[in-house]
């Protein structure tokens, strides 16, 4: 008998590319939903390797449900489509709640069309005192016994071992090999990645866009602000607003970046300088934004007489600020829509490339930046 090609990664475990090999074969259609599946003895003899390795491969495509393995009978291949039918999934999302982005984006994820057929079970972090650590690391847990299809991770912002829990969890659902589609965010910082699909905004691009826009109004005293300690997405935002002052010909001292424990008269007066005229803000989000306006409306100055502002994400009471606020909009529900897309097609397609994949910002201009 010929020896089998292995197509999968050639430094991968034995086991892993018998596996991958397998489910190409399975989704390609080279055996037919309902066929009798090779044993694993004549399985054994085709990849040349152990019947520990075949064993271990066969329990792999009967837990992603490509082959049903009958007692006394055989294993037998399933139907593709109907293999991805009555799916349940994990929405682990420590942050939910406490921002107004991922709300919508599990609506998107629930709304996507081929959301239809599956089930998604919502966790959040509840109101006992917990550590959202802690909390995160036990909904993981339960997501595991409850052997999940797969897992949207959305990566907690903020904590005590911020860095360290969102890498266990990653680290515990690759063991229990259960597929994870990151929202928003990598777990590990950049340029490091994980081998996870990640669906998102390129948040570089978000923040060269709203400084983009206020300097094409003429500003010339340009600021960023955000909140100390902010997620990754933040860090992007801020270097795609230092890209925009350079490729406009800005110098960076003149376009400060303030990372604030918290937005009020004794922080913003600082940023004012001893002119007002002609100064405007990025801020890293619109709940920074509306902190921001809040306070200078405070202060007596005028929104967008005095100052400008642009927020960046567009949630739902963007436009119903004391001023409307000009943002970069974040498609939230396109993004969950995505999400969901991409956890099919890494179902189906396990060893497929690792994506970034990145849902199109818009400007929205309304008059918090005088246009």
């Amino acid at each position: 008998m010929a020896r089998r090609k292995f197509s999968a990664e050639p430094h991968a475990p034995k086991y892993r590319q018998v596996l991958e090999t397998l489910s190409r074969e399975i989704l390609s259609g080279k055996y037919r939903p309902g066929q009798k599946f090779p044993s694993e003895a004549a399985l054994v003899q085709q990849f040349r390797t152990s019947r520990i390795t075949v064993g271990r491969a066969m329990r792999e495509l009967a837990q992603r449900g490509l082959v049903e393995r009958v007692a006394g009978s055989g294993t037998y291949v399933r139907d593709v489509q109907a293999a991805q039918d009555g799916l349940v999934f994990g929405l682990l999302i420590p942050d939910l709640g406490h921002t107004e982005v991922f709300e919508p984006i599990c609506r998107g994820i629930a709304a996507a069309p081929q959301a239809s057929r599956h089930a998604l079970l919502w966790g959040h972090a509840a109101a006992d005192g917990t550590p959202a650590e802690t909390q995160a690391l036990q909904l993981c847990e339960q997501f595991i016994r409850k052997r999940v299809a797969g897992v949207f991770f959305a990566p907690l912002e903020t904590g005590e071992r911020v860095r360290e829990t969102n890498l266990e969890i990653v680290a515990r659902l690759e063991v229990a090999r259960i597929p994870i589609v990151l929202l928003d965010r990598c777990v590990a910082p950049y340029p490091d990645r994980v081998t996870h699909d990640l669906v998102g905004i390129d948040n570089r691009r978000a923040g060269y866009m709203a400084a983009a826009h206020l300097l094409s109004l003429g500003v010339r005293h340009l600021a960023m602000v955000a909140y100390a300690g902010s997620a990754p997405t933040v860090q992007a935002r801020i270097a795609g607003f230092r890209e925009a002052l350079l490729a406009n010909g800005v110098p960076l001292e003149r376009g400060p970046v303030w990372q604030l424990e918290a937005i009020t008269e004794a922080t913003v007066r600082p940023m004012l300088g001893h002119r007002i005229e002609g100064r405007g803000f990025v801020c890293a989000n619109d709940r920074t934004a509306g902190q921001l306006m809040q306070v200078l409306l405070a202060m007596g100055y005028r929104i967008s007489g005095d100052v400008r502002i642009v927020g960046i994400d567009d949630v739902e009471y963007a436009s119903l600020l004391p001023v409307p606020l000009t943002t970069v909009r974040q498609p939230c529900r396109e993004i969950g829509e995505a999400a969901m897309a991409a956890m099919l097609d890494r179902i189906e397609r396990p060893g497929g490339f690792v994506r970034d994949i990145l849902v199109e910002c818009s400007l929205i201009v309304r008059e918090s930046c005088g246009a």
